[in-house]
């Protein structure tokens, strides 16, 4: 007998394979995971009212899982530097009345908070960017950051050096913060603004 099949391990919304394929006609390889989507999903679900913001839309895969997860009051609000790619996903998103697809750098994004639920992705923001993305959050907000590798998983030569996400998102006051461990390889931080 085979191990088990569970909808919610195998299931992928029909939005989501849509930007897939978006991603791949446009040899795009660095779309969300199936895990950070899934994820994204359950965390946008509890979203019932208010906005939600991404940082690095790429071809519109986590904006997919998000999206089907809300109801239309609640605001999506995602940007992308790629004009080619947000021009795609903006196209992908049309009918979504809630949706809206910004083209310039990050700090574009943060005219449209404050955010109940936060995405950091792409670009610099997550490393570069923590002070500005903080105050973006509405108190209760929650902010998650994916594709980190676990600690423990850093070659010998890693060890022992500073991370500035992890340093200001695990230590700051203004914060309530954990990292959980995403799939053997990879782990996410989630972070709710106080």
């Amino acid at each position: 007998m085979g191990a088990p099949t569970y909808r919610a391990l195998t299931a992928i919304p029909p939005l989501v394979r849509q930007a897939l394929a978006v991603a791949e006609k446009l040899s795009f390889p660095d779309s969300s995971t199936m895990e950070t989507g899934r994820l994204l999903h359950v965390l946008a679900s509890q979203v019932r009212t208010g906005r939600i913001g991404e940082i690095g839309t790429g071809c519109g895969v986590g904006a997919a899982w998000i999206v089907t997860a809300i109801p239309h009051e609640v605001s999506f609000y995602t940007v992308e530097v790629d004009e080619t790619r947000a021009r795609a996903v903006a196209d992908l998103f049309g009918s979504y009345a809630n949706v809206r697809v910004v083209h310039g750098d990050w700090h574009e994004l943060l005219a449209h908070g404050p955010f109940h639920l936060l995405f950091a992705d792409g670009g610099k923001a997550k490393e570069t960017g923590a002070e500005e993305i903080v105050t973006a959050l509405a108190p209760g907000g929650m902010l998650v950051i994916d594709d980190l590798t676990p600690l423990d998983l850093w070659p010998p030569e890693r060890r022992g050096r500073p991370d500035r996400t992890r340093d200001f998102w695990l230590n700051d006051d203004r914060v309530a913060a954990t990292e959980v461990l995403e799939s053997p390889g990879r782990s996410v931080i989630l972070a709710v603004r106080r």
